[in-house]
């Protein structure tokens, strides 16, 4: 199946780009409200996946035995800018179970960030691993093992116990089976599972209505979506998409992306979740889907849906302020 193109991107009166993409939006039973492209076909969520590789910190009890409140736990979920904010919180985070940055095993990185990675060049001969986007999900990590008794070294390792519990969970929440023919590693040194995208999507669905899952479940994923609503800074940082989409919409709209033109999203009031991605990989194409599925589904509200897609559509200026083309959704949207 070939999948249609979602997204394109002019230069002058001309296409310069096009975006093929897959979407699919369900609701908490599993039923698909809207689908654009082969929604069956298997997708890395990469970094989108992060509320649900979350829930052992929520069910062990660790999160609570920290006191951790919606920020180390946004934190958690987050793939974020390494802003001063972001390093110190995840520093905390792993002072709370009476660890350091030396436990981490995530690797380190400078920002990607061009404003954020300019202060700490000015201030850093190296990033620390504190920097990693991944640090907070990492800390997170940590502290679920630690509560539980866990070793931490080798936490991210396929076979590491951390590492089957949550696999465990993505197998329930998303029904993809999950193994070692359908894993590979993540940037930050995690497995990543491909799964279906409308599994994916039902995973969240779950997660934002606990339609299907245990009383336990359903208590700690309505905590990490509300905590991201909450605190949408500690999920990725100043002038990142999935902040200024929660920002759109305080309390209702939760996102995130993931590397390589992945995104997933929720409304938990309607009970829709949202997962799709972007076939090259493009991430301002797979910003520009999320906010045209999403504003598909405030159609009652006007003034919520333009803002919605202006994210969706928008101008391109050059580094001396010209309109040199605009990204645009395609007509698939208005379906």
């Amino acid at each position: 199946m070939s999948n249609p193109v979602l997204v394109e991107v002019t230069r002058g009166n001309l296409v310069e780009s096009r975006h093929r993409g897959l979407v699919i939006a369900v609701d908490g039973d599993g039923k698909t409200v809207f689908s654009l492209g082969d929604t069956d076909a298997g997708i890395f969520p990469r970094s989108a996946c992060k509320a649900m590789q979350a829930l052992p910190l929520m069910e062990t009890g660790a999160a609570d035995a920290y006191g951790f409140g919606n920020r180390e736990l946004a934190l958690a979920c987050s793939s974020h800018n390494g802003e001063p904010e972001h390093v110190a919180l995840a520093a905390a985070m792993l002072a709370a179970a009476g660890r350091d940055v030396s436990t981490l095993e995530c690797g380190e990185h400078w920002s990607f960030s061009q404003d954020t990675i300019i202060g700490q060049a000015r201030s850093l001969d190296h990033p620390s691993q504190l920097h990693n986007n991944c640090s907070g999900k990492h800390a997170g990590f940590v502290c679920a093992c630690c509560h539980s008794g866990q070793e931490t070294e080798g936490y991210v390792t396929y076979d590491h116990p951390l590492q089957r519990e949550i696999r465990g969970v993505m197998e329930s929440l998303t029904g993809a089976a999950l193994a070692h023919d359908n894993c590979g590693t993540d940037g930050c040194s995690i497995p990543t599972y491909a799964v279906p995208l409308k599994g994916l999507a039902q995973g969240f669905a779950r997660m934002a209505t606990g339609v299907g899952l245990d009383a336990v479940r359903a208590r700690a994923s309505r905590r990490l979506i509300e905590a991201c609503m909450a605190e949408p800074f500690y999920v990725a940082g100043s002038k990142r998409a999935c902040t200024r989409l929660m920002q759109t919409a305080p309390g209702r709209i939760f996102a995130k992306t993931g590397a390589e033109g992945v995104f997933c999203a929720a409304i938990p009031e309607k009970g829709i979740a949202i997962a799709l991605k972007c076939e090259d990989g493009t991430t301002r194409a797979a910003e520009a889907m999320v906010a045209a599925t999403l504003a598909r589904f405030f159609t009652d509200e006007p003034e919520l849906q333009a803002s919605l897609m202006a994210q969706a559509n928008h101008s391109m200026r050059n580094w001396n302020g010209i309109h040199v083309g605009d990204v645009r959704v395609t007509d698939a949207f208005a379906a």
